[in-house]
């Protein structure tokens, strides 16, 4: 329906005021926003770091549309239940984690696969799929069947609504805001909304990180142009909000660190996760301002980008904040 809520920061704010389990700890936000701004003044970070990743396309053209859609329509669920990793090799190195799929991604395309087609995903086989996700270690990648299914519903959907290229999609959006209507009301596996005490929350982490992923991949010029990008939130994944908790931003309570420390699985849809990923949108909003307020200018893009890549360098020092736990499509 043209009704899908994607209110999400509003609906962010109203989790926080509503969580039992995870507190915004308002009172840390002016020092954690200090050091933000030094790790990335130190680290030189810019939009520019998106297209530095070796894996990441350089060059795009208007068909890498179609790549970022395939990468944004997998981009969930890549943690491991053992301590070996998925992992998939490719030109003399192997890569974990994200960086797994956007491999395996590029891997097919140079063995002539033609991935990113949604004339030719609509109908891929499983084998095809095994194949693409094939790992160099013993795990194998979670969740195959689902990449199997969302895939090809996407493709068929792009092929019978859109003139079969995701460019279509972009090009029928002038706005941020216009395109995440346009994939949550169009892609049934975009529609990452939960219910939380009764009210409908939209969280949207893939929609949104694909939008994100345009406007870094172009640049923000061109098809990457978006007046209104400043209007999305952070992608509330399961590595931002371990960093945000090392931050002094987030607060579990003693019950919730429990739980996650027992390495239990946590039920897609429960409050505890809702409240996880919506309290770790506010408190990114709220550092937001606190940046704004220095006459910096930070997005919640570029300060989602910046966490996921701090929480990777600084995975170490966080080993004792545990991670929560979901098996789901939709991060």
């Amino acid at each position: 329906s043209n009704t899908t809520p994607t209110g999400v920061a509003e609906a962010a704010k109203w989790v926080t005021s509503e969580a039992k389990h995870v507190a915004v700890c308002v009172e840390n936000v002016s020092a954690a926003a200090d050091k933000i701004l030094q790790g990335a003044a130190e680290s030189h970070f810019s939009l520019a770091a998106w297209s530095a990743h070796e894996l990441h396309p350089s060059q795009p053209t208007e068909s890498t549309l179609d790549w970022l859609f395939v990468l944004d329509t997998w981009n969930f669920s890549f943690w491991s239940d053992t301590d070996e990793l998925f992992a998939v090799s490719f030109k003399g190195k192997t890569y974990t984690g994200y960086w797994s799929l956007v491999a395996a991604i590029n891997r097919a395309l140079d063995e002539g696969i033609p991935l990113t087609t949604p004339a030719y995903y609509r109908t891929i086989s499983d084998e095809e799929i095994a194949h693409i996700f094939r790992s160099s270690s013993s795990q194998a990648a979670p969740l195959l069947v689902e990449r199997a299914r969302v895939l090809r519903e996407s493709g068929a959907i792009l092929c019978e609504h859109f003139g079969g290229s995701f460019v279509n999609v972009r090009k029928a959006a002038p706005s941020a805001q216009a395109l995440l209507q346009l994939v949550v009301e169009h892609f049934p596996s975009f529609r990452d909304i939960a219910s939380y005490h009764g009210r409908t929350v939209p969280v949207l982490k893939r929609a949104q990180i694909l939008i994100a992923d345009i406007w870094g991949c172009y640049q923000g010029q061109g098809l990457g142009h978006f007046p209104d990008i400043d209007t999305l939130t952070m992608f509330a994944d399961y590595r931002v909000p371990q960093a945000l908790v090392h931050l002094g931003l987030l607060r579990y309570t003693p019950g919730l660190l429990d739980f996650l420390r027992s390495g239990a699985l946590l039920a897609s849809g429960d409050e505890r996760e809702v409240e996880i990923r919506m309290c770790s949108i506010w408190a990114v909003e709220l550092v937001r301002d606190a940046v704004a307020a220095r006459g910096r200018a930070l997005n919640a893009v570029m300060l989602d980008f910046y966490l996921w890549d701090f929480a990777k360098r600084q995975a170490a020092d966080m080993a004792d904040i545990p991670i929560h736990h979901v098996r789901s499509i939709y991060y």
